[in-house]
């Protein structure tokens, strides 16, 4: 990989109610995130949420990353009901966010989900959520746990172990699977943790958990970044 040419990777911008910095709304992305793109050798662009000409505007594109984010509207799943924690939904947010997942997809653009991400493939995949996970300490938020990865899988080469403690902070996970997709990690209670796409036209993974708040020194999390990278430059 050239370093002078890094390889362009799209990364949905989210919306923000307020920026003190700014002094209005703006449109975002985790600062933890676009680090850990660059680490990789990566040029993270922010993407402005319209689900107009989706396919079009990503073929400039080398890679997609699909970030963290509030719930999906659970009509988006076919659920009639919304649980009372289902938050932060925006309908021009989960519009745009289901467009870039299947046109990337369509286009075999090298993909990277995590959480709210996972969560969108699935979803566009035809899947369905699980709307709230319920337990007495919300198992899942704020909590690094150790997640299982299946033997050979994209996360197990991505990240180069077979086991890896995971920084997660969601209230949803996958109910019932997308056509495709697979399995590839699971928490101890069961949670799957980790996605991928055999036969895929492009480099995929989808993470529930969020790599970027410990890619900065853990080489585990960092390895799926650089692995985005690395297929979006061709490698």
């Amino acid at each position: 990989m050239d370093p002078a040419v890094r390889p362009l990777i799209a990364v949905p911008a989210r919306f923000s109610a307020t920026t003190s910095a700014l002094r209005y709304a703006a449109e975002v992305n985790a600062r933890a995130l676009i680090e850990a793109v660059w680490r990789a050798g990566g040029e993270p662009v922010s993407i402005h949420p319209d689900a107009a000409e989706v396919a079009a505007r990503l073929r400039r594109f080398d890679g997609v990353l699909l970030p963290g984010g509030g719930d999906l509207a659970p009509h988006r799943y076919g659920a009639t009901d919304t649980h009372d924690t289902v938050y932060d939904v925006d309908d021009l947010q989960d519009a745009f966010d289901l467009e870039v997942a299947r046109r990337a997809l369509d286009l075999g653009l090298p993909l990277l989900a995590v959480c709210r991400g996972l969560q969108v493939v699935n979803v566009a995949l035809g899947g369905t959520l699980e709307q709230d996970m319920g337990g007495p300490e919300r198992e899942h938020r704020h909590l690094v746990h150790p997640v299982t990865l299946a033997p050979d899988s994209v996360v197990a080469r991505a990240t180069g172990a077979e086991k890896t403690d995971a920084s997660c902070y969601h209230h949803q996970r996958v109910d019932r699977l997308g056509v495709g997709l697979r399995i590839t990690a699971r928490a101890a209670d069961g949670t799957a943790e980790a996605l991928e796409l055999p036969g895929s036209r492009g480099w995929f993974a989808a993470v529930q958990w969020h790599p970027e708040d410990t890619a900065h020194e853990d080489p585990a999390q960092q390895g799926l970044f650089d692995a985005l990278v690395r297929a979006s430059a061709g490698e």
